[in-house]
């Protein structure tokens, strides 16, 4: 029987934080899809249909706060897990991601153990 590969779409704009968050969930035996704008974090969202995304609040085009409205208001997407990462944690930063329909955020700078422990609370634990 083999394992289910989950799959991970990273919203994110900034390449270095990208390709970190990449390589970890890479590490992790994820199977990760890239976006580095709000738009394309919506049609790479439609097209892979991933198990869950990391969504980076300021993303270029659409935001990342429009992209999960957008993504809410289609049938298919809404229980997809959307972990916000964030560098405001603000508590009116905090109301819209909920607002969106954010499942849950992280604040940068991102703590890896926090971040797989999130993401397995979401989509499955036994990584690694």
């Amino acid at each position: 029987m083999t394992e289910k590969m989950y799959r991970i779409l990273i919203a994110e704009d900034d390449d270095e934080q990208r390709t970190a968050l990449k390589l970890i969930l890479k590490l992790s035996k994820y199977v990760v899809t890239e976006a580095r704008d709000g738009q394309e974090a919506i049609d790479n969202t439609c097209r892979e249909r991933p198990d869950l995304v990391l969504m980076d609040l300021s993303l270029p085009v659409r935001d990342g706060l429009e992209a999960t409205r957008e993504l809410r208001s289609q049938a298919e997407f809404q229980d997809l897990p959307i972990i916000f990462v964030t560098g405001y944690d603000q508590q009116e930063t905090i109301d819209s991601i909920r607002a969106c329909g954010g499942t849950d955020f992280i604040s940068k700078p991102i703590e890896f153990d926090d971040l797989k422990k999130m993401i397995e609370n979401y989509i499955g634990a036994g990584r690694d």
